[in-house]
């Protein structure tokens, strides 16, 4: 099989996914309340690759008092029944699995309180409005959708149904992100007036979205969707505020056939499994290595040819590796951003420069990936506030334990648990926030076509703000700075 071949078999194992015909692979078990008889929301997942494993263990595990997986949905049906061995081994009953095309069929049956969607970024959209139409409640992985018109769609069906969408963008829960939203909040800069965001993906956690179906901007909608869609939402809960216009530019020069030669390799080559020069890249993933990803995609991959290991130097990826934007804000701050794929470290910098001072913040986070050797390292985190005239301080960064800096088990919390408090911070994203964060990365596709700026209103229409937090005013009174000494 040629590279070629192979992007058209990962290609017809997501798309055919939907016009799948075949039957329900498995049975559905009723799960009887483990509090007492009181009734538990009942969850359906549509998508059952790795980054549905986080909702699986929450739903099988701190949250199974209120919380039952009762439905599986994938276009693979190994997959499917790894689901219900994973729930075996967690002493849960497995969830009734279904294939793709009978979506409908499994809402009629199961009727689900909500929906979990982490399906390949550019099919949330079919999913998301179908489980409105029909009643359930939504909860989708970020990105939201992959496209102007997608969002539109999103956009309508929520106000057709009078319905919302709540798109799991945790990077806002992490404590020490959280700390930063609650500084700017309390003023200790002023008011912001512009961002310079810097993101690094390493060559190991960056070099991964070469490999998979995110390399395909059919799918994916590029890193500056799948990827940045997390750092543009940080930006606009941090701000408080709404994008207005983009201007970007971007390239692929990393990641390419011509950089597989200069490092010596004869060519790219299909994927790692098969690879002949694999003791020669040090890109290699070995997928035997990874218990997890072995049982999920290796052994799987009979039922729909979907490599997860392809070639990070095929000649077919079409997605960027170098990326810099400007935002302009609604409120009149601006955003320089950028994000590259193949650094020397992974983690940010952000500085918020505001009427008082400046806000620096850095996180040097963990670089490993399953399946490759990485840094062991954690992350370090550093905030400081910087007065303006004045001597800098550190504040000493909020922590917590879990997936995402903490973030996950906040939001898991937030999600599952119907006690959870009031959050003051408004963390919890909808279709609003959903569409914001991903239309900023639309607009900067559309930028590196036409070379042209874009702006937000005219990608989609009815877009509000959702609820933000209160932010310092723009045009209330600041102290004049300390005078300058004088030699």
């Amino acid at each position: 099989m040629t590279d070629s071949q192979g992007t058209a078999f990962q290609r017809r194992e997501v798309l055919g996914g939907l016009a799948a015909s075949s039957a329900a692979v498995a049975g559905f078990d009723a799960v009887a309340a483990a509090d007492g008889g009181a009734r538990r929301k009942r969850y359906a997942s549509i998508g059952v690759g790795s980054r549905n494993r986080m909702y699986q263990q929450a739903i099988w595990g701190p949250h199974k008092a209120h919380a039952q997986l009762v439905a599986a949905v994938d276009v693979n049906p190994g997959r499917l029944a790894l689901v219900g061995r994973f729930a075996a081994e967690k002493g849960a009953a497995a969830p009734a699995a279904y294939l793709a095309s009978d979506f409908d069929k499994m809402i009629r049956e199961q009727k689900p309180d909500m929906i979990i969607v982490t399906t390949p970024d550019s099919f949330h959209d079919d999913y998301l409005v179908r489980a409105l139409e029909a009643g359930c409640d939504v909860l989708t992985e970020k990105p939201m959708t992959t496209t102007a018109a997608k969002a539109q769609r999103i956009l309508d069906a929520v106000k057709r149904t009078g319905r919302h969408i709540r798109v799991t963008h945790n990077y806002r829960y992490a404590p020490y992100r959280s700390q930063v939203k609650e500084l700017l909040m309390a003023g200790e800069i002023g008011d912001v007036l512009s961002v310079d965001f810097h993101w690094l993906l390493n060559t190991s956690h960056g070099a991964d979205y070469f490999r998979r179906w995110h390399s395909t901007k059919a799918i994916s909608g590029g890193l500056m969707i799948h990827k940045a869609s997390h750092h543009f939402d940080l930006v606009n809960w941090w701000l408080s505020d709404m994008p207005v216009e983009v201007q970007a530019t971007g390239k692929r020069d990393f990641y390419t056939p011509e950089m597989a030669r200069r490092f010596g390799l004869s060519r790219p080559h299909q994927r790692c499994h098969t690879c002949p020069e694999a003791n020669a890249c040090s890109f290699h993933m070995n997928l035997q290595a990874d218990a997890g990803l072995k049982a999920l995609y290796l052994d799987n991959e009979k039922y729909d040819g979907y490599f997860r290991d392809q070639c990070v130097w095929r000649p077919s990826v079409d997605i960027e590796d170098t990326m810099n934007v400007i935002v302009k804000y609604q409120g009149g701050a601006t955003l320089s951003y950028s994000l590259n794929a193949f650094n020397a470290w992974e983690g940010y910098t952000i500085a918020f420069n505001g009427t008082k001072g400046r806000l620096e913040h850095v996180v040097i986070e963990q670089a490993g990936i399953s399946g490759l050797n990485g840094s062991s390292m954690g992350d370090a985190i550093q905030t400081r506030i910087i007065p303006m005239r004045g001597d800098p301080r550190d504040i000493t960064p909020a922590t917590g334990s879990g997936g995402h800096g903490g973030g996950d088990t906040v939001m898991l919390a937030e999600i599952f648990d119907p006690t959870a408090v009031a959050d003051s911070l408004l963390r919890r994203a909808d279709e609003r926030a959903g569409a914001a964060s991903v239309l900023i990365g639309v607009a900067a596709n559309r930028c590196f076509e036409t070379g042209q700026p874009v702006k937000i209103a005219d990608l989609v229409t009815g877009l509000a703000s959702p609820e933000f937090p209160a932010m310092p005013s723009h045009d209330a009174r600041v102290p004049m700075p300390r005078a300058l000494t004088r030699s």
